[in-house]
C-alpha cells in the first residue's frame, strides 16, 4: 500500500492558484487583442469616411463582384450608330438614336424600347430619370428605369429646342412658339404640368427647375451695344397660374451653352466662363477660361464642375481644370494628348484618352487607370468611381 504523505512544500495548492491567473492572463490578451483591432478598424473607417474611396470600393464590390470579372466585360450590346446617345439609369443603360431609344439591363438585356424618328437626339438625365428629345424636333419622352413615363409631341411649327431634369425629377421643357421668341413648360415628378412661361422679347435657349422645385430658371439670348448677351430669369413657382418674374442675372461677356446645380447654386457654363449664382438671383462667383478654348465640360462631380480647356481652337494642347461653387480653382493639369471623352459623377472624373482611361479625384490625383481603350469613343461615370467605356456595338464596365 502506498505511503501517504502530507508535505505542505508539494502539496497542489500552487497548481489550484495558477489555472486562474492563466485564464486571467489569456483573457487580458484577447482584449488587448481586441482593442487594438477596434482602434485600427477605427482608423481605417475614419479615413474611409474622410476620403470616401473605401466606400465607393465596398460599394462596388457588393454591387458588382471582384474587378477583374467586370474590367472589360461587354455588359451591354447596341445597334451602332453614329448618332447613338447614353445615359445610366442606376445599373441600366439607356440609349438613343434617331430610330430607337431602348432601356437596356444590367445583363444586356432590353427592359423597353420604342421606334423614334429624329434628326438630332439628345439625352439629359436627373432625379433618377432620363429625358429623350430631338433637338428641333417633335417628340420627346421622360423614363425611368422601367420605361416611359410620359410622352410629349409638340406641333410642327414649334419644335422642341432643350429639355432638363432636376434632382427631384422635374422637367422642364424649352420649345418655339408662334408670336413669341420662346415657351417653357414646367412638370413636376407626377408627370403634372405645373407652370409655363412665355417671352416676347428675348429668345429662350434653355431652362431648369432649382432642385428645391421654388424656382424656373430659363436662360434668355438678347443683344445690348451690338453685342450678345445671355440673360437668366428666374420665375417663381410656388404660384399658380403663370409662372411670375422673381429675379434675374447677366452672364457677361459669354453665350450659355448650358445651364444646372450643384449644392444650392445655379451654375451655366458659356464660351467665356463658368457662373455660379444663388437662386435669388444673385451672382456669386464665377470663373473665367482666361483667353483658352473650351473644348469639354462635366457638371456631375459633387462640389465641382469639369472643364477641357485648349490653348487653340484645334489641337491636344491644353489643360484640364476643376473648379469649386465659389470659383475657386481646385485644380489643373496640363494636357497634351487628344481627350475623346469626359465625364463626373460623386468624388470622380472620368476623362477617355485614345489609348487609356483615367479616373481622377476632384483634385485631379489619379485614383485609377486602364489602358488599351483604343475601341472606346465615350465614357459614363457611375458615383462609386465605376466607368462604363462606349464603343460602337457595345459598352462595357471598368471597376478600379
Amino acid at each position: 500500500m502506498a505511503e501517504r504523505t502530507n508535505n505542505i512544500w508539494n502539496d497542489d495548492d500552487g497548481e489550484e492558484e495558477q489555472v486562474p491567473r492563466k485564464k486571467h492572463r489569456v483573457l487580458k490578451g484577447f482584449l488587448l487583442f481586441f482593442l487594438t483591432l477596434v482602434v485600427v478598424l477605427g482608423v481605417v473607417l475614419i479615413a474611409a469616411w474622410r476620403d470616401g474611396t473605401g466606400f465607393d470600393a465596398l460599394r462596388r464590390y457588393f454591387s458588382y463582384g471582384k474587378a477583374e470579372e467586370a474590367s472589360g466585360t461587354a455588359a451591354y450590346h447596341y445597334d451602332a450608330s453614329a448618332r447613338n446617345r447614353f445615359a445610366l439609369l442606376e445599373n441600366r443603360l439607356v440609349v438613343l438614336s434617331d430610330t430607337r431609344l431602348s432601356i437596356l439591363s444590367s445583363s444586356g438585356e432590353e427592359v423597353w424600347s420604342a421606334t423614334v424618328n429624329m434628326t438630332a437626339p439628345a439625352l439629359c438625365e436627373g432625379g433618377g430619370r432620363v429625358a429623350a428629345y430631338d433637338v428641333g424636333g417633335t417628340e420627346l419622352y421622360v423614363l425611368d428605369r422601367d420605361g416611359e413615363l410620359l410622352h410629349l409631341t409638340a406641333a410642327e411649327e414649334e419644335p422642341f429646342i432643350a429639355a432638363t431634369l432636376n434632382d427631384s425629377g422635374w422637367l422642364a421643357v424649352t420649345a418655339e412658339m408662334k408670336g413669341y421668341k420662346g415657351w417653357v413648360r414646367v412638370y413636376n415628378d407626377e408627370q403634372g404640368e405645373v407652370a409655363e412661361f412665355k417671352s416676347s422679347r428675348r429668345f429662350v435657349t434653355d431652362a431648369y427647375v432649382t432642385d428645391d422645385n421654388t424656382r424656373l430658371a430659363a436662360v434668355t439670348l438678347g443683344q445690348e451695344d451690338s453685342v450678345f448677351v445671355s440673360n437668366v430669369v428666374m420665375y417663381d413657382l410656388t404660384k399658380p397660374g403663370e409662372a411670375e418674374v422673381a429675379a434675374d442675372y447677366s452672364v457677361t461677356d459669354g453665350l450659355v451653352a448650358v445651364i444646372g446645380q450643384q449644392g444650392d447654386r445655379l451654375v451655366t457654363v458659356s464660351d467665356t466662363c463658368l457662373t455660379y449664382a444663388g437662386t435669388d438671383g444673385k451672382v456669386s462667383a464665377a470663373y473665367t477660361y482666361s483667353g483658352l478654348y473650351l473644348r469639354g465640360y462635366a457638371l456631375g462631380g459633387d462640389g465641382f464642375a469639369a472643364l477641357l480647356l485648349n490653348r487653340y481652337e484645334s489641337g491636344s494642347v491644353g489643360r484640364l481644370v476643376t473648379v469649386s461653387p465659389d470659383g475657386a480653382e481646385l485644380a489643373s493639369l496640363d494636357v497634351n494628348r487628344e481627350v475623346l471623352d469626359i465625364s463626373a459623377a460623386g468624388r470622380y472624373l472620368a476623362v477617355l484618352y485614345t489609348d487609356s482611361l483615367v479616373i481622377y479625384n476632384q483634385d485631379l490625383q489619379v485614383y485609377a487607370s486602364l489602358n488599351g481603350t483604343d475601341f472606346a469613343t465615350g465614357v459614363l461615370l457611375r458615383a462609386d468611381g465605376s466607368a462604363l467605356l462606349l464603343s460602337a456595338e457595345n459598352a462595357g464596365l471598368f471597376l478600379p
